[in-house]
């Protein structure tokens, strides 16, 4: 029986280890099939306090591993396939095998979508990205283009009109499913080209692996072009990976995990952390934050069982 089991290790999964090792829980973190979630697949990360000159994605979360290594974090590979909470403990299923905790941190993160196009995983973090927040600052004074339509699309081209000198913002419809207020701010942007009723069709690296263009296609005449831009942001949603909790844990109806008071869930000794429950901010930070919330949660529930 383990004191306490984390599902991820991305900011969440990380931070809460850190908190639970340290508070001698001795946690087991399942660290699943991509370890590290998004940020290991981020280049410079400038928004994480802390670090004056920036730091590379992956290289904060071999920071954080090992910090949490050093006070006693144990990890393994496995991958959670399914959940049963019981009256005094939790059992996930670990890669076919059944583990039982008295203790559960969901930090299993949200996973963007992307266009499933070729050497798409090559060019992540060469030019290619979902997270505006994350990577617009890199892209000052050069074109880029937005993917989507919805508030997330029209929220990424307000922010990147900061830097760049035009953003495109490429819809396969003729109009934005954004709200209202966040369409006619983006139409009524000077730097905001809409380019209606069209697809990409593929990504353009340079010589040295970098974006420099993509190819449309327009949906209603099939017409093709290429439009040089040095960085595509896929705005079109995130998956929260729920599907191990769905129908046992409270989800909204996009399936990303609702956390009461910031770390609880419905049952007790099951606490969530990150952006599996995120689906606002989904900064490092904040998953750090909401890591810790759950750590200390679980440390003060697995208190009260052995008073």
């Amino acid at each position: 029986m383990e004191k306490v089991i984390i599902v991820g290790s991305g900011c969440a999964g990380l931070t809460a280890a850190i908190y639970a090792a340290r508070a001698n829980l001795n946690p087991l973190v399942l660290e699943g099939r991509e370890p590290g979630g998004q940020l290991s697949t981020t280049t410079l990360v400038e928004n994480f306090p802390g670090f004056p000159e920036g730091i590379d994605g992956p290289q904060l979360i071999l920071n954080m591993h090992k910090q949490a290594e050093n006070f006693g974090t144990r990890f393994s590979y496995a991958e959670v396939t399914d959940f049963e909470p019981r009256n005094n403990h939790i059992r996930v299923k670990a890669d076919d095998e059944w583990i039982e905790t008295r203790a559960l941190i969901v930090a299993s993160g949200a996973s963007a979508r992307w266009l499933q196009l070729e050497n798409e995983e090559k060019l992540v973090g060469h030019g290619l990205t979902s997270c505006a927040t994350c990577d617009g600052a890199f892209y000052k004074n050069v074109p880029v283009c937005v993917i989507g339509g919805g508030d997330s699309a029209a929220e990424e081209s307000l922010f990147l009109t900061r830097f760049a000198s035009k953003v495109y913002l490429i819809h396969r419809r003729d109009k934005l499913r954004a709200s209202k207020i966040m369409a006619d701010r983006v139409l009524a942007n000077k730097k905001i080209e809409p380019i209606w009723n069209t697809v990409v069709t593929k990504y353009i690296p340079d010589e040295k692996g970098e974006m420099r263009a993509v190819r449309l296609r327009n949906v209603q005449t099939n017409e093709e072009r290429e439009l040089p831009v040095a960085c595509v942001f896929v705005a079109i949603g995130h998956d929260p990976n729920t599907k191990a909790y769905q129908g046992k844990l409270e989800t909204d109806p996009d399936g990303y995990l609702i956390a009461r008071h910031m770390a609880e869930s419905k049952h007790p000794g099951v606490f969530i952390a990150g952006d599996v429950a995120d689906r606002v901010y989904k900064q490092a930070v904040t998953a750090a934050g909401s890591g810790c919330a759950a750590a200390m949660e679980a440390e003060k529930y697995l208190s009260a069982l052995s008073a």
